[in-house]
């Protein structure tokens, strides 16, 4: 069965000039037109424009998703290569997530010595900051 764009981006959550884009880009290719002109998604097609989408939202380039097309384009040879592409990508994000973790730690540190202050458990930080500038000032 097949989608025009609307239905495609209705189904997808995506816009349609986001697939417009990627096609004119190089990401979608072979996708079909009526006599009008107007493409037609078949189901195969939705599912990669999910995955793009996915990618996308990791912050993968499209660059990074252009060489992958060429790349299938260019048949099941070029799959070791499509393989360590994901593979150095899948490094890249297990790196980002820890660092996400990290700075998530942070903050939920940063909301505990919020409520402790609130508490009265811990002086403000408001003092500390005025006894750090006193220092600053006392040592210039």
């Amino acid at each position: 069965m097949a989608f025009t764009i609307k239905e495609a981006s209705e189904r997808l959550g995506c816009p349609a000039h986001t697939i417009r884009y990627y096609e004119k880009e190089g990401l979608l290719p072979y996708i079909k037109r009526d006599k009008h002109g107007n493409r037609l998604f078949e189901q195969d097609q939705l599912d990669w424009i999910r995955l793009i989408t996915c990618f996308r939202a990791t912050g993968m380039k499209l660059s990074v998703l252009k060489e992958m097309v060429d790349l299938a384009l260019d048949g099941d040879s070029t799959i070791p290569q499509r393989k360590a592409i994901l593979n150095q990508y899948k490094e890249d994000l297990f790196r980002r997530q820890n660092e996400l973790a990290e700075a998530l730690d942070a903050v939920n540190n940063k909301l505990s010595i919020y409520e402790d202050i609130e508490k009265g458990r811990v002086p403000s930080e408001s003092q500390l900051l005025i006894k750090m500038e006193e220092s600053e000032r006392q040592q210039t």
